[in-house]
């Protein structure tokens, strides 16, 4: 059996989507597909493990082994145990899923919210025509390399994006401005990342895919993350599972009121890392205010307590405090962040007067799903090299985009610009400007990009004397003109 093509698994996967089209809202698509997925890949993997067991030690028992493999499947709950029903089979498959989370600590309630046993929303019918789909492909090692597996997996989140919408677009960051985000960190091997609003992954999955470009060790980087959403996390732990990262500490919860990662001790202290990056939701409202009124119980809210209708900054808050002392944070975030006042404007103060923020980057407008206010990167550095000190570096990128038709985009060329901008702290004429911190204490802490950067073309400077001269001797030159002219007609017999 031949390898299957990335365009091969994603049609492969759309086209279960087709299945269940009509049947549930479309945002709910994920849940059962990539549960199904995963399933089937767990089942293929382990069959896959256990032939080659077999070959080497032709003891079948020994092949079966739970300690032969990299996960356990209990016996009577694979693929094929399933398929023997032909009736009730949503019922058989929720017992399968919740056999497979008790027997695999790491796969603990990954399919929680992944429930077939409906039979007004599932019939018989449409799970035998779905189960019959994921047939047609297998999908071992073999078969299908763990991260095209993972790249199919990160296409469909993107279309469930497209199709939902705004709903979609909660969870999903685009590709391209999350590879912007790494370029500009560059994490190492052996590093910590943390991502403290993980959706399903993406974000921890690209500073892996940075060191596999450079061909280092990916999976070297300690990954960290927590999200809220149960089923977003739930879509998390697969993603991650199905990249063969097993060393990965991804929690669930509410962030800003319940942080999981704390170093123990007799006051319970925020975790630090190398390198801390997120996509926060644009303007929370229910981010937890009323938690942080009177002073964070975990020390976050430093330079102030957000607006009770935007938690941007308690995120990016979070984020400071979850930063090693040499680390670098990158924060992507709505423009009203830089110039928005109140008590926005108080804690975007006392970033600055601290030399907190490194680097803006303002991002093309339609770059999000459901979200077409401009948006851009906020770079954060505890301890800046002497050559940043006393400087913020501006970067407007509003023009590095690629137009659609219903969305805009980031090529690899615009992610380099913008990327080696960062890297270079240089001017650029119309592009990039590193500005002193005087400069913008004296615009009152305003951060918005186009005070200190202008993609506009300079108007013209007029000098109105000279050009009232010139008009002069224009109109002399006319006059001079139209007399010759009248007396010619007069010669020639005309009343004029």
């Amino acid at each position: 059996m031949s390898q299957l093509t990335l365009d091969q698994l994603e049609t492969h996967l759309w086209g279960a989507a087709d299945i269940l089209r009509g049947s549930i809202d479309s945002g709910d698509y994920k849940h059962y597909i990539f549960g199904l997925l995963f399933y089937k890949r767990l089942c293929d993997v382990w069959e896959e493990e256990y032939e080659e067991r077999l070959a080497e030690y032709h003891d079948a028992e020994l092949a079966a082994d739970p300690d032969e493999h990299r996960f356990h499947i209990p016996e009577g709950h694979f693929w094929k145990d399933v398929r023997k029903h032909a009736s009730n089979i949503g019922e058989h498959l929720n017992v399968s899923f919740h056999a497979i989370e008790d027997a695999n600590f790491r796969l603990k309630d990954v399919f929680q919210d992944v429930d077939f046993n409906n039979k007004q929303r599932f019939p018989d019918a449409m799970l035998e025509k779905l189960l019959q789909h994921f047939e047609k492909h297998r999908l071992r090692r073999c078969d299908v390399e763990p991260d095209m597996l993972g790249n199919a997996y990160e296409y469909l989140i993107a279309q469930f994006a497209d199709d939902a919408g705004k709903k979609g677009g909660e969870f999903y960051t685009p590709k391209m401005v999350v590879r912007l985000l790494v370029e500009c960190l560059q994490p190492e091997e052996g590093m910590s990342v943390y991502d403290p609003t993980c959706g399903s992954g993406g974000m921890l999955l690209e500073a892996f895919h940075h060191l596999e470009r450079q061909n280092k060790n990916p999976h070297s980087l300690s990954l960290y993350g927590q999200e809220k959403n149960l089923n977003t996390w739930a879509i998390c732990q697969m993603n991650l599972f199905l990249h063969d990262i097993d060393d990965s500490f991804v929690e669930r919860g509410d962030t800003l009121r319940d942080p999981k990662h704390l170093v123990e001790g007799e006051v319970k202290a925020i975790k630090t890392f190398d390198r801390v990056l997120a996509n926060p939701p644009f303007s929370l409202k229910a981010w937890g205010h009323e938690d942080w009124k009177d002073g964070d119980k975990f020390g976050r809210s430093l330079y102030g307590c957000p607006p009770k209708s935007y938690g941007d900054l308690a995120f990016v808050q979070h984020m400071l405090a979850s930063l090693k002392d040499g680390g670098i944070l990158g924060v992507v975030l709505p423009h009203g962040i830089l110039f928005r006042g109140g008590a926005e404007g108080k804690i975007r103060k006392g970033l600055l007067e601290d030399d907190l923020i490194d680097t803006v980057i303002g991002l093309g407008p339609n770059l999000f799903y459901g979200a077409g206010i401009p948006a851009c990167i906020l770079i954060l550095r505890k301890n800046k090299p002497a050559v940043r000190k006393g400087k913020v570096l501006i970067i407007n990128g509003s023009e590095e985009i690629i137009e659609g038709k219903a969305q805009n985009h980031l090529s690899k060329d615009n992610i380099k610009r913008l990327s080696e901008a960062f890297h270079a702290h240089s001017d650029q004429d119309k592009f990039a400007r590193v500005v002193e911190l005087e400069e913008i204490e004296a615009n009152d802490h305003n951060l918005n990009i186009s005070r200190y950067v202008s993609t506009e073309e300079e108007e013209e400077v007029i000098d109105v004397a000279a050009e009232l001269l010139k008009l002069k001797h224009l109109q002399a030159q006319r006059n001079v003109a139209e007399s010759k002219m009248m007396g010619f007609l007069k010669e020639l017999g005309y009343d004029v």
